[in-house]
């Protein structure tokens, strides 16, 4: 019985990983065409900015006008987009877009071969949708290339000397990368060095003699570039160099301070990178590498900060529920600017400006990666469905789903006409039905002050303050109804997100002509392109479905779940109504709206439940047994 559970178990994956796949490559390919076209539909001189003012008129300074900070030898090599004139920038953006395609596949390849066909789509989809890659497609930066010539030379000079020179010719474009000469001697590479080294003075050199005024301005002037374009402590740049600057620091003392600390970091990070190098981890060597590259060096592009998406070759964790963390943190540092992981407040605002940077130096220098023969390695700690998850992971989550959540409430709005046309329909609806109340409570609210501003402050605290404290009190008291609690909560918007694209809807508040009363903002504006004080910092034109009302109510069904007395499992569907009589009575939501909000709640449990179904199955898969080889294969048995 057991045997052929497992056959069945294991056809149904077979059947579902070719769809996996799929899926992937449908979300790399959607976040190529979407690139290609924002660029395409940029001006012309914003296609490809940054380039050198020289590649037209030679007779002018290279690191001049236009901003351009790269090496002589990355000049010599954009010489050839002079040519292109108007598609030189979707020329340069195919060029990165390929550049990321091959930084993937080299990376893959050094991969365990069971693990090549999901990583690389998913590797190249992340890179696509990098904020490196994003910045790259448009400014001449060859730094991005670089990345993926190094990594090629370290992988091929473990059987092939020469295969070094690519890591020489990525020195020359990228000083900093030379940091990997003293890793090939550390893992008993002299002959790789030596050819590294000699690489990288051929192609410096070369470049001297084409532009010996240029270069020496880059040497020896700027120190390889530092103090060039854009300013240091620009957010850009982040190294440690650029960090201690944003910190106040400057002068004789921050030069000292920061060069102490770049030769820490690097030394410490060449010493755990040649210990996984002999482990039978060359990708996450590499990765450490880099990281150390991209804050040790003064003035760091972007570009360097790709270094961190190979940081997720390394394993970190004893759990099954701290194993995604390190990864999540990554993909997050990598995709969303840094202002987006923390709250909006100036004590954290230093963290938020260096994230990269301190996942930089985690990777490097801090983080224990599991070696190969650890126990742990291919095996977790399982704690089950019901064990507590990793708190920092689910503050993560939370912070960068509401800041998602925010952004596209943000950006889906619709034009006057037409949510105002929807208002008119939502409000004739309501007269067939007889349950038009809204005009009625709000003049009621309206004309009782303290009510009035009762409800104002409900409105603007609640929505945020009750289901953060009901998710912290099931995370620590009940950490399997959290894990199904939060699931169904971020169904539920996500259907909420979706009701706000598919029908963007006037509140009653800014339906003109009808005598309804914002009782927070007073009158408002409708020929202010800011439609009054709220409206000018969200989208007023979310109303349908209510998600006050949703969330209000999965609070409620959570309570009735998880609530210990009888009397809190009632009282939490009070919750909701008294919700519902607030969006009315402040002019924000018809009652159609808290009906929306109903409907999105249900679908986002229903969503939750089959999740769990199907995780609770997995589970009891995984119990029978696995291969130690591979983690995620389900056993079958002769």
């Amino acid at each position: 019985m057991a045997d052929s559970e497992n056959v069945r178990t294991t056809e149904h994956v077979s059947r579902v990983r070719p769809a996996v796949l799929c899926g992937l490559w449908l979300l790399a390919a959607a976040a190529v065409v979407h690139r290609l076209l924002t660029v395409q539909g940029l001006p012309a001189a914003e296609r490809l900015t940054g380039r050198p003012a020289w590649l037209d008129d030679p007779e002018l300074p290279l690191h001049g006008a236009g901003g351009f900070s790269g090496t002589p030898a990355a000049a010599l090599l954009l010489r050839p987009f002079a040519a292109v004139a108007g598609d030189a920038g979707v020329a340069w953006a195919c060029l990165v877009l390929l550049v990321a395609a091959a930084l993937a596949a080299i990376a893959v390849r050094a991969l365990p071969s069971t693990q090549r066909a999901w990583a690389l789509p998913a590797a190249f989809a992340l890179l696509v949708v990098a904020i490196p890659v994003r910045e790259t497609v448009t400014a001449a930066r060859l730094d991005i290339v670089a990345v993926p010539l190094a990594l090629a030379g370290w992988l091929l000079a473990a059987r092939r000397p020469y295969g070094a020179a690519l890591i020489g010719v990525a020195a020359a474009l990228q000083p900093a990368l030379l940091l990997f000469a003293p890793l090939l001697l550390l893992t008993g590479r002299r002959n790789a060095a030596v050819v590294t080294a000699g690489t990288f003075a051929a192609v410096t050199a070369a470049a001297w003699a084409v532009l010996p005024g240029d270069s020496s301005t880059f040497w020896l002037h700027h120190l390889a570039g530092a103090g060039l374009e854009p300013a240091p402590d620009d957010p850009a740049n982040q190294s440690l160099h650029g960090a201690l600057l944003r910190l106040g620091l400057s002068g004789p003392g921050e030069i000292v301070l920061f060069t102490a600390l770049a030769a820490a970091v690097c030394a410490l990070a060449l010493r755990r990178a040649a210990r996984y190098a002999t482990d039978g981890q060359p990708l996450l060597a590499a990765a450490l590498v880099g990281c150390a590259a991209l804050a040790a060096t003064p003035a760091a592009p972007q570009q360097l900060q790709l270094w961190l998406a190979l940081a997720l070759a390394g394993r970190v964790g004893r759990r099954t529920a701290d194993r995604p963390m390190w990864p999540v943190f990554v993909v997050l540092a990598l995709v969303v600017p840094g202002d987006a992981l923390l709250p909006k407040i100036d004590s954290l605002a230093v963290i938020g400006d260096n994230v990269p940077l301190l996942c930089a130096l985690l990777a490097a220098c801090v983080l224990r990666f599991l070696t190969r023969d650890s126990a742990l390695w291919s095996r977790p700690v399982r704690a089950g469905l019901a064990s507590r998850p990793n708190l920092l992971l689910e503050l993560a989550l939370i912070r960068v789903g509401y800041w998602a959540y925010s952004y596209v409430r943000g950006y889906v709005r619709g034009d006057r006409e037409t949510v105002e046309a929807h208002g008119h329909q939502i409000l004739d609806i309501e007269r067939f039905l007889r349950i038009d109340i809204e005009h009625g409570i709000n003049h009621f609210v309206a004309d009782t002050p303290w009510l009035a501003d009762a409800m104002d402050m409900y409105y603007a605290t609640f929505h945020f303050a009750v289901p953060l404290t009901i998710l912290g009190w099931l995370l620590v008291r009940h950490p399997g109804t959290y894990r199904r609690a939060r699931r169904a909560l971020a169904f539920t918007t996500l259907f909420g997100l979706a009701g706000f694209w598919l029908y963007p809807l006037a509140p009653p508040r800014l339906m003109p002509g009808l005598g309804y009363i914002d009782t927070a903002n007073g009158p408002q504006d409708l020929d202010d392109p800011r439609f009054g004080a709220l409206t000018g910092v969200t989208n007023p034109y979310a109303a349908m479905p209510s998600l006050h009302v949703g969330w209000s109510l999965w609070c409620a069904l959570v309570l009735w779940r998880a609530a210990p007395y009888a009397w809190l499992r009632v009282a939490g569907f009070l919750y909701p109504v008294a919700t519902t009589v607030v969006i009315v009575g402040t002019a924000n939501h018809y009652l159609l709206d808290a009906a929306g909000g109903v409907l999105v709640v249900v679908l986002g449990f229903a969503a939750s439940h089959a999740i769990d179904r199907a995780l609770t199955a997995r589970a009891a898969a995984a119990e029978v047994g696995e291969p130690p080889d591979r983690a995620d294969r389900l056993p079958v048995r002769a």
